[in-house]
């Protein structure tokens, strides 16, 4: 038992180690092209301007960056949550491969299986998306027109809905109580704020469902 558990303590340590590494140097490539660019050119934007497109961008996406952190490194793990976040994409992509990956492993989010099925899972995705882009962008002349069809129009409007409504059914089907609440509260919710944010949306759901779980088990309703 000691032996896993300093195994175990050991990757927890590499893999935060590693992950910062990591997304500091992903943050500083990104920060480095437009750098470059204002080097070459000697061209440098105006703090004034700057700030004033930044901040209202920043009001909306550095909170919603937060929650969804606090939201999905319990479902994803620690390698998971860095992999995702370096590479994007979470909410549609990367969160729902995870989840069906662990649910057709049959094992349990937060668990030290878990961790590692997330991460493969992730890491799968991103390779995946990479490589659909890049056939994408080689073949982009000849995609244009299947692309923008009309025939396909409707298909791509409903992407999002198709994927989370069969993960939705998955989960929901197994425990159709857990979901009254969260799913009667985002209903209203779209109701009266239709341009509500979706990364505030998450959490909001989350945090109903789990309340609503912790009440409803003592009251032995679960």
């Amino acid at each position: 038992m000691t032996k896993i558990n300093n195994n175990s303590l050991s990757y927890d340590v590499a893999i935060h180690r590693i992950g910062r590494i990591w997304m500091s140097v992903a943050l500083i490539v990104i920060l480095a092209v437009p750098l470059a660019i204002s080097i070459h050119f000697k061209v440098w934007p105006a703090a004034g301007p700057l700030l004033g497109g930044l901040l209202p961008i920043m009001m909306i996406y550095v909170p919603i960056g937060i929650i969804e952190v606090i939201t999905f490194s319990p479902m994803l793990g620690s390698g998971a949550t860095y992999l995702a976040f370096t590479t994007g994409n979470l909410t549609n992509l990367k969160v729902p491969c995870a989840l069906n990956a662990l649910e057709i492993a049959d094992i349990e989010p937060g668990s030290s299986q878990g961790e590692i099925i997330s991460t493969i899972a992730v890491a799968t995705s991103s390779l995946v998306t990479n490589l659909v882009l890049i056939i994408g962008v080689l073949l982009f002349v000849q995609l244009t027109p299947l692309l923008a069809s009309p025939l396909l129009k409707p298909a791509f409007e409903n992407i999002l809905p198709a994927l989370f409504g069969a993960l939705g059914y998955l989960y929901i089907s197994k425990n159709w109580k857990l979901a009254v609440v969260p799913v009667t509260l985002m209903i209203i919710i779209f109701i009266l704020v239709p341009t509500a944010p979706v990364g505030i949306l998450i959490p909001v759901s989350a945090l109903s469902a789990i309340a609503a779980a912790r009440l409803m088990y003592k009251k032995n309703l679960i």
